[in-house]
């Protein structure tokens, strides 16, 4: 059969393989089938380990984060196997969004890494069964030192739960593997309680966006929270502006030679009072409006929305974005109705700020 007639008798399922082929519909493939199954069930007992998550915690939490807000050095988080992995994403968002920490792998602790450990850092350790031999070895050090433990356990009988200054409870149903060994849903709940324990942090610390800002200063990220207004606003004789006596035709040109679709109009003393844009040209004509023999005071927007030199570039972007313009002008203080500057949309869409 040739491939033009295979694909006209092929099911119409508007998808096909690496071959060509169409896929089946659900329902037609029983091996098809008992995959999916297979991954819904997955999916169920990791949210469900998820949902079970809320109603446990209790004042062993909030004791965990007043610790680690009294810790006047770092969070060390430990755990071997699949929970140091996931410890690493737990060190990775506490430092990330206002709390230093790192993850020491509790293997290298013993040979020299217990190094790293300082006076004043808080420990938290990860084992699910809470008897993980390489963690349990650091603990004569951690408690010599006197350091505070707090504990991700999934087993509060444990030698390492008994140890701890406060306990965390992972523990799940079962485990999604099939087999009910490798940690599936448990770790799950472990990545989830980590960023709980991370967040409850942030509020308690007023981080706001520009600390975030400041943690993240690469790629598209950093331009977005980090970047300025005044970095990319136009200032001097780029800033379109007339005085609110200017005839409309003069306004005009200022509009065309500036290239920003808009001009502000100011009073004597300079101050802004009004702006005027395409969009007012646009209702002035529709309305009859001779705009050869009218000041441009006469037709243009009133109290228009404004932005400091030193606010983030992406508040620029979203006050433009509510109010559906595209253009702010741009003074030093609250206080100022002198502008300093204009930020154009475009500007911060070719900078990448979105």
């Amino acid at each position: 059969m040739s491939d033009d007639a295979a694909k006209k008798n092929a099911p119409e399922t508007g998808r096909t393989d690496f071959g060509g082929k169409a896929l089946p519909r659900e329902g037609e493939n029983p091996r098809s089938d008992k995959i999916l199954k297979s991954a819904r069930k997955v999916l169920r007992i990791e949210a469900e380990a998820l949902e079970a998550l809320p109603a446990r915690l209790d004042g062993e939490f909030v004791r965990a984060v007043e610790m680690i807000l009294a810790c006047r050095g770092r969070v060390v988080v430990s755990g071997m196997g699949k929970s140091g992995l996931v410890g690493h994403k737990i060190a990775a968002t506490l430092a990330s969004t206002g709390t230093p920490a790192f993850f020491m792998h509790p293997a290298e602790g013993i040979h020299g890494d217990l190094g790293m450990l300082m006076r004043g850092d808080v420990i938290l350790a990860i084992s699910y069964s809470g008897a993980t031999e390489e963690v349990l070895h650091i603990l004569p050090v951690i408690k010599r030192m006197g350091l505070p433990l707090i504990v991700m356990s999934g087993n509060p009988d444990s030698d390492l739960a008994k140890q701890g200054d406060a306990f965390l409870s992972i523990a799940v149903e079962k485990e999604a593997c099939p087999l009910g060994l490798a940690p599936t849903a448990s770790t799950t709940a472990t990545l989830a309680l980590g960023d709980a324990l991370a967040l409850a942090l942030l509020q308690r610390r007023g981080f706001k966006e520009e600390d975030f800002a400041f943690l993240h200063p690469g790629g598209s990220l950093g331009k977005r929270l980090l970047a300025l207004v005044a970095d990319f606003m136009h200032e001097g004789r780029e800033i379109p502006l007339v005085e609110e006596k200017t005839p409309l035709k003069v306004t005009l040109f200022e509009i065309t030679s500036k290239q920003l679709g808009i001009t502000g109009v100011t009073n004597e003393n300079g101050e802004l009072v009004g702006v005027f844009s395409d969009g007012d040209l646009r209702r002035a004509l529709e309305k009859g409006f001779d705009i050869l023999n009218h000041p441009v005071s006469e037709v243009m927007t009133h109290n228009p929305k404004r932005i400091l030199r030193t606010n983030l570039a992406a508040a620029a972007l979203r006050l433009m974005e509510k109010h559906s313009i595209t253009s702010l002008f741009v003074f030093d203080s609250e206080e100022s109705r002198i502008p300093v500057g204009i930020i154009h949309i475009h500007d911060l869409m070719k900078a990448g700020v979105v």
